[in-house]
This record gives structure tokens, sequence and C-alpha cells, in this order.
């Protein structure tokens, strides 16, 4: 191969690199051309939803956490049944739990008419998370996008990779661990219970037989806990939703931390990171109690690593035209 020939091939092939990994970043301005209004809409049809439903913003931050702890933030979770595909809505965490997909396709249907075949679904859940947040009072910031479709599920992945309000901090931390997300990361992204509702069934365990003791759960404050058992009777229906921050239920604010230094964390897994002796934890759920501003900036921090888990970019995946369903 001559010199020349062989600097020609050279310089394709790094050309070729370096198209490869600029395709596989995440960018905040992946839509600046192609759908510049791509904020507006998502925010419009949020803030349509919220006149319905005050928990939409928090139902959109669990299904984009749900999703991305599952081969990464890729839009499976919101796939249908489908010959070759298992939804992953089936899976244990996610049946008769998971919710605001109506309004995913919402959003979906908004952007096709303005921006066909552009914005993915998995960038919508981003999106419609950060934008949910502010509507909430929360911190802003920019959402990196770039993202595409998956055209597949993983229901098994669901069942054995997202946290269960019934595990142990350790096996949630190594869940997060195993996801590049460290212990800060769980206190932060834990911060989003600060608005939100849990079913009875989840944390009625705490209530009257903790850990089959017989007894409630002694973390627990007393007064709180003769609280929830009014709306979680001993024989009532494990359906009935409690707000997971009974202080401030539909604002995004640190009260989720001070509520945790006064015992009254309504999950299991919300009290341990601050009731689990010698965890790292304890002191970051302090810091947060002490300063909203911390809080705020490090679930930003903590939203934007969770929101980079294991995209698809470039030629993986694809847009999906119905995020119920592949192309």
């Amino acid at each position: 191969m001559s010199v020349l020939r062989f600097a020609i091939v050279a310089a394709f092939f790094l050309i070729s690199l370096f198209v490869l990994c600029c395709n596989s970043q995440l960018t905040e301005t992946f839509y600046s051309s192609s759908c510049s209004n791509v904020s507006d809409v998502v925010r419009n049809i949020l803030q349509q939803a919220q006149q319905s439903d005050v928990r939409i913003g928090a139902k959109l931050i669990r299904l984009h956490f749900h999703d991305c702890f599952v081969d990464g933030c890729d839009g499976s979770i919101l796939l249908d049944n489908a010959d070759g595909i298992q939804s992953e809505k089936d899976a244990g965490p996610n049946m008769n739990s998971a919710d605001g997909f109506d309004v995913v396709d919402d959003i979906k249907t908004a952007l096709e008419n303005v921006c066909p075949g552009v914005v993915s679904c998995a960038d919508i859940l981003a999106l419609a998370s950060q934008i949910s947040v502010t509507l909430g009072g929360g911190p802003s910031w920019e959402v990196s996008l770039g993202r595409r479709d998956s055209r597949k599920a993983n229901p098994s992945g669901a069942n054995g990779d997202i946290p269960s309000p019934l595990e142990s901090l350790n096996n949630i931390t190594s869940k997060f661990s195993a996801k590049g997300l460290d212990s800060t990361d769980l206190v932060a992204l834990s911060g989003a219970h600060t608005f939100g509702k849990a079913k009875c069934g989840t944390f009625s365990h705490r209530l009257y037989n903790f850990s089959n003791t017989g007894n409630p759960d002694p973390s627990m404050d007393s007064t709180y806990l003769n609280t929830l058992r009014l709306t979680c009777p001993q024989d009532g229906n494990g359906t009935t939703l409690a707000n997971l921050d009974y202080s401030s239920p539909y604002g995004f604010d640190n009260n989720y931390y001070t509520n945790l230094q006064s015992n009254r964390g309504l999950l299991q897994t919300d009290q341990e990171l601050f009731s689990t002796s010698g965890a790292d934890t304890v002191a970051t759920v302090n810091r947060f109690g002490k300063s909203q501003s911390e809080f705020f900036n490090a679930f930003v921090q903590s939203m934007i690593k969770m929101g980079n888990i294991s995209p698809l970019t470039g030629n993986n995946g694809e847009i999906r035209a119905d995020c119920k369903r592949v192309n």
C-alpha cells in the first residue's frame, strides 16, 4: 500500500471514529434545528394533564426511573405486548403501579404533528421528568437529548433490576451501584418522593407486622403511625393511596428529608436512608434536610447521571412513531 493510500485510509478511519463518537453522545442541543420547540410542546401537554391529575409529574418521573434501570434509558417500559415482545408493564414493579402512559402518548402525538419522526419516546420521558419537577416548584436543568427507542422489552430485567420498596438498604445500594449511581445519587433521587403517592400494600407491613414481629416498625414516629393506620386499616384495601410526603404532598421541596429526620418516611426504603445505623446515607439526608439548595443541586446532577444510563444513540434502535409499539 502506498504512503498516500495509507494516509487516506487512516484519515477515513479517524473520521469514522469521530463520527461514531459524536453520534453516541447525548447533547442539550440535539433538537435545536430538527424540533426547536420540543420543550414547549411537552410543557403544554403536562400543564393540561396536571389540571385533571395532580400526580402526573410523579408518575412520569417514576416511568423514567423504571425505564433507565432496565437496559438503559431506551423507552422500553412504554412498549405493549406484541408478537415477539413481552411488555415490561406486566413485570412486578410496574403491574397495576406504573402509570402516566396516556400522557406520554399525548405528548408523542403532539410532537408527531409538528416534528414527525424526530423525537424519541425515551427523550420524551427525560424531558417530561425535568418539566414535571420544574412545574412542581423544583429545579430546572438542561436535559441531554438524542436517545433512541429500543425495539425490545425486558420484563425479567424489570423484575430483577428495579428496586422494591421492601428491600434492604444494602440491596438497593447495590442495584444503584450496578447502574453507576452512588449512595449520594440514591438519596438525591429518592427525593422525588417529595411528591406522589404509594399504595397501602407497599408499606402496611410497617404498621402492623414489621419483619414478622407482629409489631409496627420501631423506627416510625408514633403519631405518624396512628395517622397511617386510619388511612390503611389492617384488613383494609391495599390499593388505597397515601401521600409519600405528608407535609407538602404536591410540591417539590426538601420536606421529604425533614420527614425522614422525624421518622415520618412512608416507605421502608425511604426511612432506612436515615434510620440505618452507620449508613453513609444518614449524613446526606441531614445535609439535604438542612439545605434545599443542596438537595436541588444534587438532584439535578443525579437525574442527569441516571438519564445517561446506556442510551441507544446513532443508528441503534429507532424513533418510534407510536410509543406503545415498534415501527
